[in-house]
């Protein structure tokens, strides 16, 4: 199976209070496109006042110099952003986060667990009629700040779920305030990878910079094959605790994987761009 590697703008811009200009955004975007990952994680159809920064997505979207060798997925909160979204036949992939945590679940979609499940159903829904693969986010599967009960089964359980109640085929735990240690990637990848064979499983892990590689070849080494970062780690969760805590370095993670000798047949020069564009991005 090849790696797979998301690129995570979308996460690594939505936590910046001061407006990026939408024509910075294309650019930027337009050059991660050059580099050629698989996927982009470009922008979120949810509304402005929760994501100011990302109210621009349709208008981003419009100034994409789309390829075939990547295909463009994007953030939605409940049904109406999955119409808006369902609507661009350029977006191959809809991303969908459901926390295992009730506390989280209601803080980032307003909307408890049990409402969140609701939603997520009609979501598959819109997706399968707009044939749109659908992504769900298993936020807080690796531990919470907030006290409520979390244990590896718990999470199984939910993936578990989703896939026999929605058949939902694409399912990534992740690792929201970067708790993670070796032994709840290693248990949670190898149980769900092994035991859910026809759902793919990626990781959306958070890490200081100390910690990325790391918590990328943990992930690896349990069969994990999909993979979300951002160029210099940019991003991550609000309610982590150290605010080193931010997404998967890109490079550090290329790096990994250039030394196992896995060529992943992107473009280092438009990656080398790109990264550099991140110190006037961010």
């Amino acid at each position: 199976m090849d790696i797979i590697v998301t690129e995570c703008p979308r996460d690594a811009m939505q936590g910046i209070s001061e407006f990026i200009p939408t024509e910075k955004k294309i650019a930027y975007l337009n050059k991660l496109l050059d580099v050629g990952f698989p996927v982009l994680d470009f922008g979120s159809f949810v509304s402005p006042k929760a994501i100011p920064q990302l109210a621009d997505t349709a208008k981003v979207l419009e100034g994409l110099k789309l390829n075939d060798k990547t295909k463009l997925l994007a953030i939605v909160a409940n049904e109406r952003g999955c119409n808006d979204a369902v609507q661009h036949e350029e977006i191959s992939f809809i991303g969908y986060p459901f926390s295992v945590s009730e506390t989280f679940q209601k803080r980032n979609t307003n909307a408890g667990i049990e409402e969140s499940l609701i939603r997520l159903e009609a979501i598959k829904t819109i997706c399968d009629k707009h044939q749109k693969k659908l992504v769900v986010y298993l936020s807080m599967a690796f531990g919470n700040p907030y006290g409520d009960k979390w244990h590896p089964d718990i999470v199984t359980d939910w993936a578990f779920k989703l896939k026999d109640k929605m058949e939902i085929a694409y399912l990534a735990p992740s690792d929201t305030i970067g708790s993670a240690d070796e032994a709840s990637i290693k248990g949670l990848f190898t149980t769900m990878i092994t035991e859910l064979p026809t759902v793919e499983i990626g990781a959306h892990l958070h890490a200081t910079p100390d910690d990325v590689v790391k918590k990328v070849a943990w992930a690896y080494e349990a069969g994990c094959r999909k993979f979300d970062g951002a160029l210099k780690g940019y991003g991550g969760c609000p309610m982590a605790k150290d605010d080193l805590t931010g997404n998967m370095d890109t490079e550090k993670m290329l790096s990994y994987f250039d030394d196992l000798n896995l060529d992943l047949g992107l473009n280092k020069d438009a990656l080398h761009e790109a990264a550099l564009m991140t110190n006037e991005i961010f």
